[in-house]
């Protein structure tokens, strides 16, 4: 049986999804099926939402150019923050935005999870050739 090692090895296009789901994300406010933010009280979410988006959209940029571990933590630290965002700030009746909240932090979450755990035993010098 052979090895086929598809998920052993950080590839780039993981890095590809990672800056599409921060877009994602930083859209997630104006996705149709949901119901319209009201201006006054909902800026909050709108802020959090984008400044997640963009924190993601930024952390695989950063793992593109020069991989590095923490960058891994903080996109699960992030995705765990989109879950549990709705519950903190108040938003977690507000029907599809909780779901896509809670659904775009899971996969951040799992691309996380799965980038550490491809890059745990690699070297300093094998993490600058990510990308080459």
């Amino acid at each position: 049986m052979s090895d086929f090692g598809f998920l052993n090895t950080h590839r780039t296009w993981e890095d590809w999804c990672g800056m599409v789901l921060g877009a994602l994300i930083v859209a997630s406010p104006w996705f149709p099926i949901q119901e319209h933010l009201a201006i006054g009280g909902q800026q909050m979410i709108i802020v959090n939402t984008v400044a997640v988006g963009l924190v993601v959209f930024g952390l695989s940029q950063l793992e593109y150019v020069a991989l590095q571990r923490w960058q891994e933590v903080a996109t699960i630290v992030v995705g765990l923050w989109l879950i549990v965002s709705p519950y903190m700030l108040g938003y977690s009746g507000d029907g599809f935005l909780r779901v896509y909240h809670t659904s775009l932090g899971a996969v951040a979450l799992v691309l996380g999870v799965l980038q550490l755990w491809q890059d745990w035993d690699l070297s300093d010098q094998d993490m600058l050739r990510h990308g080459q």
